[in-house]
């Protein structure tokens, strides 16, 4: 009896094929990694979106639970905040120009050291150092260049005609300037930390646009140029269709950072004089008030508008970027 039992179980589990002893392997390697992919990334947004929903203050959070007292009263209070909207337009235009600008001197910066000369490895080696460097160090270099008291911009400033008094660079909201008699109001503070984003991560387009660039063949150039194009025409005709998909690539990469971005921001202004951008708020909202429900809910909301932002991107650029030569 026992025999016949025995051969009744070798029929039913069949032996395993080449195929599902790979998958078996396969998916005891990636068990490591999702584990940690869940217990680091998916928990906390699915946290994050629980606490959105629910009336939780940070004393309470513990008692709560999952399952505490849901509203959508944090959602009424995220949109009826008189600052929200404009926090959120200064996220764009802090996002838009950053971006912008560190994408822009990463590429003059790849095309100026892209030519072999001495001392080219040592330069590229010291283009990394804003990207690289403790953004509290490179912080604090700032604010004290920039102090209206003993800053080194004012003291070369102010042997500038027309430069004046010292200039609060990083506390001053709107600055009157003017150019040929006409005058307006800049941003200041802004266009500061704009310009702090733009120094400390050209770099990371640096190196992107510099991999791409070597990998050019140097007869695309040497072909157009016995045509007779100038240096404008190949650059625009033969180097950017090659760059434009690394520098699309570059726009979404560091537009997703800047958009979340804010221990830059917090280090120079603290979110002050027209620098509170939505991730500033979003901190406030948790340290001030200790409102971890409203604090998760304008997290949440800062989310949904970045992945919408991207969706835009890639509904109308992503095709075009992908019809360009490469």
């Amino acid at each position: 009896m026992s025999t016949v039992r025995s051969g009744a179980r070798k029929r039913r589990r069949p032996p395993r094929t080449a195929a599902a002893r790979e998958n078996r392997a396969g998916l005891a390697f990636v068990a490591p990694t999702f584990l940690v992919v869940l217990a680091v990334v998916i928990l906390p947004i699915l946290w994050t979106v629980l606490l959105a929903f629910q009336d939780s203050a940070l004393a309470d959070i513990q008692e709560d639970g999952l399952l505490g007292r849901w509203t959508l009263a944090n959602f009424e209070q995220v949109f009826g905040s008189p600052g929200f909207w404009s926090s959120l337009g200064t996220t764009l235009l802090y996002t838009a120009g950053a971006t912008a600008g560190s994408v822009l001197l990463g590429l003059i910066a790849a095309l100026a050291l892209r030519r072999p000369f001495r001392g080219r490895g040592a330069l590229r080696a010291a283009m990394l150092l804003p990207y690289v460097a403790p953004v509290v160090a490179v912080a604090f270099v700032w604010e004290v260049a920039l102090s209206p008291q003993y800053g080194v911009v004012n003291a070369w400033g102010s042997r500038l005609p027309g430069w004046g008094d010292p200039i609060a660079f990083l506390t001053t909201r709107s600055y009157e300037a003017g150019v040929f008699g006409v005058h307006f109001d800049v941003p200041l503070a802004l266009l500061t930390v704009i310009a702090f984003e733009t120094w400390r991560y050209f770099p990371f387009a640096f190196l992107f646009v510099l991999a791409r660039l070597q990998a050019v063949p140097r007869s695309l150039e040497e072909a157009a140029e016995v045509d007779g194009a100038t240096l404008t025409q190949r650059f625009r005709y033969v180097l950017l269709p090659q760059l434009m998909p690394v520098i699309a690539l570059l726009c979404v990469l560091r537009f997703i950072m800047t958009f979340n971005k804010f221990d830059d921001v917090y280090l120079l202004t603290g979110g002050g004089a027209g620098t509170d951008v939505v991730a500033v708020r979003v901190y406030d909202f948790l340290t001030s008030r200790f409102d971890v429900g409203a604090a998760s809910a304008q997290a949440l909301v800062l989310a949904v508008v970045l992945m919408a932002l991207l969706g835009i991107y890639f509904a109308c650029l992503a095709e075009r970027v992908q019809d360009e030569p490469a």
